[in-house]
């Protein structure tokens, strides 16, 4: 079982909810009724349809199971209050070699690097946390060691 919290921002959090019950309410019923469809064939021991479905009904059902994990053991983070310091939940702006990117600090649940959202637990986001307009800090990455100066907290 799960033995720490899972932080999520509240949109983290709602978006779980959603694809649970997408999962549940349409997934759930599709797969059956493909299940159901497949076994009208005849032989399940040759039935290439019927595995195929009840191997997405696995897949099915292991994500509800981790999904409900997950909203059991979540804690809601947001962004500190004051924009002070850098934490989940806020939204950062850093300069690194010149250009200027923006990324969204989440749980390691929620990280989605293409849309900015990145993980408290990756080596940016662990090097940002904490951090304070103005600070320089030092991510290690696989080309060398990158200077990120946090311009802005939100």
């Amino acid at each position: 079982m799960v033995s720490k919290d899972i932080l999520l921002t509240q949109e983290g959090l709602e978006k779980l909810k959603e694809e649970l019950e997408n999962l549940k309410e349409k997934d759930r019923k599709e797969v059956i009724n493909r299940i159901k469809i497949a076994k009208e064939f005849g032989d399940l021991s040759e039935n290439s349809e019927y595995e195929d479905a009840k191997n997405e009904q696995a897949f099915i059902e292991g994500r509800i199971q981790d999904i409900e994990v997950m909203i059991k053991h979540s804690k809601i983070v947001s962004g500190v209050a004051t924009g002070e310091a850098v934490g989940i939940g806020s939204t950062v702006e850093v300069v690194v070699d010149g250009d200027k990117e923006t990324y969204f600090i989440v749980g390691p649940t929620e990280s989605d690097p293409i849309s900015g959202k990145i993980s408290s637990e990756s080596p940016v986001g662990r090097a940002l946390i904490g951090g304070k307009k103005g600070d320089k800090v030092t991510v290690n990455t696989p080309d060398g060691a990158a200077v990120y100066k946090i311009s802005s907290i939100k």
